[in-house]
């Protein structure tokens, strides 16, 4: 009767362990992928968003905790979230952005226009993908779902293979 009790209490133990074994996504500093990137380049996929802005955070909620996600940004990108009205000063690749206010205690940061400007305009959230060169490859303004976003992940390193 002992041996069952402890094969059962084993058995949920096991169960119980592996389904809260979630993966996380590696998010990194503007600084972080600099330094990151003179060792071993690769692509980067900007998320740029604002607090208040219920769509990105429905992004953030779902497309980002997405384990087939999660596994080809941390495997292929180097993946970084910058929020659009961040007022710290952000150094990337030795440029310095800072936050420009625009009244009424508005603003964004200089990066953001860098990366999240479309046609002249912003929108939230906007997922930017940068090359191995830093050269800006692909922006998409709007929520981009799980399933969109691997399909967008995976042509873009097929086009981009060596």
């Amino acid at each position: 009767m002992n041996k069952i009790f402890l094969y059962i209490l084993l058995c949920g133990y096991f169960t119980t362990n592996a389904q809260t074994k979630k993966t996380t996504l590696k998010v990194y500093t503007f600084p972080e992928i600099e330094k990151l990137h003179q060792q071993n380049p690769k692509p980067i996929v900007a998320f740029v968003y604002a607090d208040w802005c219920k769509i990105c955070f429905a992004m953030k909620k779902t497309t980002f905790t997405n384990d087939k996600i999660i596994h080809l940004l941390n495997n292929q990108f180097y993946f970084v979230k910058l929020n659009a009205e961040q007022k710290e000063d952000i150094v990337f690749f030795k440029k310095t952005f800072i936050y420009k206010p625009s009244g009424n205690k508005t603003g964004i940061n200089e990066l953001t226009k860098e990366l999240a400007s479309i046609n002249g305009k912003i929108s939230y959230p906007t997922t930017t993908i940068l090359n191995s060169n830093i050269e800006i490859d692909l922006q998409i303004d709007n929520y981009i779902g799980s399933k969109n976003m691997q399909t967008i992940l995976m042509k873009f390193l097929t086009l981009n293979e060596n």
